[in-house]
């Protein structure tokens, strides 16, 4: 057994469509849902508008405006070691609506040049089909994924863009942390996967499983397709894994920390297993939820199971039923409360900082499906504070993705977890998904970009970049 992790690891960086691209309506793109969310901030929710509303600003629409400048990052990136970068194709820019006949060829020509320049800079793309966004006008004819006629829709994006880049990626995944909207409570998440406005209450969580669902009957049509198309494709599913750990050990604590992960695993143990587990079933029965889930259906779910897990780590989460301990109640598991642990630190947005809680993941992910896994975001959002000699010296996020890796290390060294990759979210600073901000920075590279949108977009190096660059040429060894 060695003690290193393999050559063939793929070191990378993470970034997605609609939070870097820009360009929102160029080359025959349509708006998605992703460009009538408003600029929030630390605390103030994006609003979602119907449509887009003068008068107000959406982050998205510009972003860092990658569209233009990839050439000239992908420089960067290569500079910095990387091996893949995990990005997303922008549906509504091969669909501009979503139903058209035929796809827009300015928009599929887009990404052919995006592919090449990475492959020919010996950087891997790493591709997820929709992020966090779809056309629009979905939204507008459909609403969104609680309705079926998307399902086919979806897959016929898929199928296109499978066939147009079969030759320049390997690796895909079909959507993004879908099981985010799991608890349906926060809008953002339903509207972002499923393009969903919610406003019977008394339906949200029903709806927000019959979405679900719709999405992973979409996904793994999706992966049925891909397979034609090219045998070699690695396709997999993409999750937000925030592990919710017992706050003591009293066992009505345990079984509600078994009751929390459940909701997060719904959608990993259909993509992965391809059936719809008998704890989902059994909740339905009880709420009496009427899932529209056909025979063919269940068979494209058994069918159309992914080859590998890619997910998002951030933090960790605990639950108690204890009396004693103050907390956020929860809708579904009752007299628990989500409350802080006490052994851990947190960030300037409030987020649980637990990089053991990665190797938890990996080990418990892993035995659980037997699948290889790729942990395609980890980061830490800051404000950063650019030096008189136009650097950040930010040793915070160094020293948060350090120890980060070290237990991804050890899961793969001392556990065995099979990890195909390692791929720091926001690799560049980006447009924050949450909050709509500049200002919440990921990045190894700065942009020069305000919450306001002002800036010249010029590219510069943090001190992060110089260590990861080390970490990869390293192999890791080097942290």
């Amino acid at each position: 057994m060695t003690n290193k992790i393999s050559e063939d690891f793929l070191w990378g960086g993470a970034i997605a469509a609609h939070q870097a691209e820009g360009a929102w309506n160029v080359d025959g793109r349509g708006p998605s849902t992703a460009d009538v969310m408003t600029a929030g901030g630390n605390g103030i929710p994006r609003k979602i508008t119907k449509g887009i509303l003068e008068g107000e600003y959406y982050p998205n629409h510009e972003a860092i405006d990658f569209y233009h400048h990839y050439k000239e990052d992908i420089k960067l990136f290569k500079e910095l070691g990387l091996k893949c970068l995990r990005t997303s194709i922008s549906w509504s820019r091969i669909f501009p609506k979503g139903t058209e006949a035929e796809p827009n060829e300015a928009g599929l020509l887009y990404y052919d040049r995006l592919f090449d320049e990475l492959v020919e800079n010996g950087i891997e793309p790493v591709i997820t089909l929709s992020h966090f966004e779809m056309p629009y006008y979905l939204y507008e004819k459909f609403g969104g994924f609680a309705n079926k006629e998307v399902v086919p829709l979806f897959v016929k994006f898929a199928k296109c863009v499978f066939e147009r880049y079969k030759d320049k990626v390997t690796y895909w995944m079909t959507f993004n942390e879908i099981n985010n909207q799991a608890d349906g409570q926060e809008p953002l998440h339903v509207w972002t996967n499923s393009a969903m406005i919610i406003e019977d209450e008394d339906r949200k969580e029903e709806l927000v499983f019959q979405a679900g669902v719709n999405e992973l009957i979409a996904s793994a049509a999706a992966v049925i397709e891909g397979k034609k198309i090219n045998p070699n494709f690695q396709i997999g599913c993409m999750m937000a894994y925030v592990p919710v750990y017992p706050y003591s050990c009293n066992p009505e604590d345990m079984m509600a920390s078994v009751k929390a992960n459940e909701r997060r695993f719904f959608y990993n143990d259909i993509h992965a297993r391809g059936k719809i587990p008998t704890y989902a079933t059994k909740y339905w029965e009880r709420k009496n939820y009427q899932i529209d889930i056909s025979e063919q259906e269940l068979a494209i779910l058994k069918e159309g199971t992914v080859d590998y897990i890619g997910f998002s780590y951030y933090m960790s989460g605990t639950i108690s039923t204890l009396k004693d301990v103050e907390g956020w109640s929860t809708e579904d598991i009752p007299n628990a409360k989500i409350v802080k642990n006490p052994y851990i630190s947190v960030s300037d947005w409030g987020w649980p900082i637990d990089e053991v809680g990665l190797r938890y993941i990996l080990n418990t992910v892993y035995q659980r499906y037997d699948l290889p896994l790729f942990i395609v975001e980890n980061g830490f959002g800051a404000y950063d504070e650019l030096t008189e000699e136009n650097t950040v010296h930010d040793e915070y996020r160094i020293d948060y993705l350090s120890k980060h890796i070290e237990q991804m290390k050890k899961a793969i060294v001392e556990d065995g977890v099979p990890v195909i990759g390692y791929t720091p979210w926001g690799i560049i600073d980006i447009v924050s998904f949450g909050s709509g901000e500049m200002e919440k920075r990921y990045g190894m590279i700065y942009v020069d970009k305000d919450n306001e949108g002002k800036g010249t977009l010029k590219r510069l190096k943090k001190d992060s970049f110089y260590w990861y660059q080390q970490v990869i040429e390293t192999n890791g060894e080097d942290l």
